[in-house]
């Protein structure tokens, strides 16, 4: 299958513009580490529909022993307003499971930068397809998972729990998996859905938080779709020896490997670039496959929480910022000091 790119009609210049196609599969990437935040949304287009995928963006409160640096929150408030643009395009939104930076909470916070606003803006009037919160989801995802829903069901067109389901629009096949762990078997994170996108002559999958994929489970769903791009959460290396073991992360290579030789192309990012050494990572794998949502674009990657450490050396930031982060939470009715 051949990849190219077009001019899209994008007016923010301060964003990439271009658009990318799949066959007739169009994908946009809207937020992810390569964009300088958590997040792996993006958007799908095909003939018949038009897809959000996980509307959610998120800075890590604590790196390094640092919260973000001033250009993580610029960042973040860009890839925000980039998802509320595109989702009054999206007619489905999805939510693969129940972390902050793969849905937009009902609430205000600014290290989501959202509000009641946003969310409403996000999912109202849309078709959203979530993750059962009830079912195969931790305790603490679950709590989140029932507020969600509570939520979201006044004011979208349609809630519909999609664990193992598909969804058809015209002549697109929209395809869940049933639950995936959130990395390898066993793991206390959870359960992730992934989705196959197929148009009738392109396919994609998007595979969050599979991390690698550590589980054969996710790996063989993947392959048994038989996709041309897997868009994939990568190994989380910068927990090696804290969270995650070494054999758990040796697994996710290898299992990487093998979709690296079978599919076209793989845009890789998300837990792995969170590593500043994350390219050395990837020895032993066909890396010609591999694009992360940055490049993907055509721009230069800007994974700003792995330096995080470096751009407070070089940019420390002001006493105002500084005493932002001092206000007890409940006081911090305006964003953080930006633009000062």
């Amino acid at each position: 299958m051949e990849f190219s790119n077009r001019e899209g009609e994008d007016t923010n210049k301060r964003l990439p513009t271009k658009l990318y196609t799949v066959d007739l599969v169009r994908i946009v990437p809207l937020a992810e580490e390569s964009l300088g935040v958590r997040s792996m949304c993006f958007y799908v287009e095909t003939e018949d529909v038009k897809i959000l995928l996980d509307a959610g963006v998120s800075l890590a409160p604590r790196r390094f022993g640092k919260p973000p640096h001033p250009l993580e929150f610029k960042a973040l408030r860009a890839c925000r307003r980039r998802i509320l643009r595109y989702a009054e395009k999206a007619e489905i939104v999805t939510v693969s499971h129940y972390h902050l930076d793969h849905y937009t909470p009902p609430f205000k916070s600014w290290f989501e930068w959202c509000d009641e606003e946003a969310f409403s803006t996000i999912y109202g009037g849309k078709v959203v397809l979530i993750k059962d919160f009830r079912r195969d989801v931790n305790l603490n995802q679950m709590k989140r998972g029932y507020v969600f829903h509570k939520k979201v069901k006044e004011i979208a067109s349609k809630v519909v729990v999609v664990d193992g389901k598909d969804v058809e629009e015209g002549g697109t096949l929209i395809k869940f998996s049933g639950p995936l762990p959130h990395g390898a078997e066993g793991s206390a994170l959870g359960w992730v859905l992934c989705v196959s996108i197929w148009d009738g002559k392109g396919k994609l999958i998007y595979a969050p938080d599979v991390q690698g994929p550590a589980s054969e489970k996710a790996l063989n769903f993947i392959l048994n779709e038989r996709p041309q791009l897997v868009i994939i959460g990568g190994p989380p290396t910068y927990l090696e020896g804290f969270k995650v073991g070494g054999t758990t992360l040796s697994s996710a290579f290898s299992n990487l490997a093998k979709l690296a030789y079978e599919v076209d192309k793989i845009i890789i990012g998300h837990h792995l670039l969170r590593d500043p050494f994350w390219k050395f990572r990837l020895r032993g794998i066909n890396v010609d496959k591999l694009l992360t949502a940055a490049t993907f674009l055509g721009i230069s990657d800007n994974l700003l929480e792995a330096h995080r450490s470096e751009l407070y050396r070089e940019l420390p930031p002001g006493k105002e910022y500084e005493r932002w982060f001092k206000l007890p939470k409940e006081k911090r009715e305006s964003p953080p000091p930006l633009d000062g």
